[in-house]
């Protein structure tokens, strides 16, 4: 059976092994970039494709007669038409719980960097500030403990929770908000606008759908604290990144660290990629991706192809 990896440069830097898949059974052919205007003839022949982000739709399958089964290197599906994969009879896995330790890292370093204010003092430093200061140590940006805050998280997954669990570990009272939409009985969440007023830190884990989308905007914000700090490591289209970069501005919350834009790589660029704003830090996709949760995430697309050959149903979505 032949298996194409579309992107494989997505997961990997010379650094993961595919290995995996190719011990599955099926004969693997790996491309590391894969243009739009070739996807169709790269998987002309294929029974299995497997890529991370390239769109997959009902073209793609008429031009893939073979096709069986699609792979999705991550866990959100919405670059794969699911009904015309359904109405096709092909089959459709994602991964899940493959990158939860990094993206707990990387929230916790963004909140500690930004708590602490590790690159104003690195860049005042390098200034000179502390050669020249009369006393030992500098004060210039407040330092917050993160012990008694409270931590806000808006998507009560497995990711919300890990994240969960290591802010109650540093002492932090978590509270979880409503699913946007869900009317039936939630004693353990409370109101999206509650959980922004109440909140110190706010920690984006939810998927972005219709009704998702610009989830937090200009009024949103407004409902923050002044020394409150939001964190998106899940979609870029849940925040809107004009109203983002005003509020920065204008310091109407302390900060922001975003992981995640609307559109990647941000070709049309992005509100949030200017050089004025403080206390923002951006970074290019990266929480979840530890050499060893990319790892997992290739042993994952594996596994869920052994479990289609013999029948099975791992991680299906179709």
């Amino acid at each position: 059976m032949k298996a194409v990896f579309l992107d494989f440069d997505t997961v990997s830097n010379g650094d993961v092994d595919p290995a995996s898949i190719a011990a599955a059974g099926v004969g693997l052919q790996i491309h590391g970039v894969t243009a739009d205007s070739e996807i169709h003839e790269r998987i002309r022949s294929a029974e299995i494709v497997i890529t991370n982000k390239l769109r997959l739709d009902a073209t793609g399958f008429d031009a893939a007669p073979g096709l069986r089964l699609v792979c999705v290197a991550a866990t959100g599906v919405n670059n794969v038409d699911l009904d015309a994969a359904r109405e096709r009879q092909i089959g459709v896995c994602n991964i899940a719980s493959y990158c939860t330790q990094s993206v707990v890292q990387h929230v916790f370093a963004v909140i500690l960097s930004l708590t602490h204010h590790i690159a104003e003092y690195q860049q005042i430093l390098r200034s000179g500030a502390w050669r020249d200061s009369p006393q030992f140590c500098l004060l210039d940006f407040p330092i917050r403990e993160l012990s008694g805050l409270n931590l806000g998280i808006v998507g009560l997954g497995e990711l919300g929770r890990a994240v969960a669990r290591m802010g109650e570990a540093f002492g932090m009272r978590v509270i979880a908000a409503q699913r946007p939409g869900y009317e039936g009985p939630a004693p353990d969440r409370v109101p999206l606008d509650r959980l922004l007023r109440d909140s110190d830190i706010v920690s984006l884990h939810c998927p972005l759908t219709d009704r998702t989308r610009n989830l937090i905007g200009q009024r949103e914000l407004s409902l923050m604290k002044r020394d409150a700090i939001l964190i998106n490591t899940a979609r870029g289209g849940l925040v809107d990144s004009a109203a983002l970069a005003d509020c920065l501005r204008r310091e109407a919350i302390a900060g922001a660290a975003v992981d995640v834009l609307s559109q990647e790589p941000p070709i049309d660029g992005d509100p949030l990629l200017a050089d004025d704003l403080p206390n923002l830090v951006v970074t290019p996709h990266i929480a979840w991706a530890a050499r060893e949760a990319r790892q997992r995430a290739v042993d994952e697309i594996a596994a869920n192809i052994v479990s289609f050959l013999s029948g099975g149903r791992r991680q299906r979505v179709v």
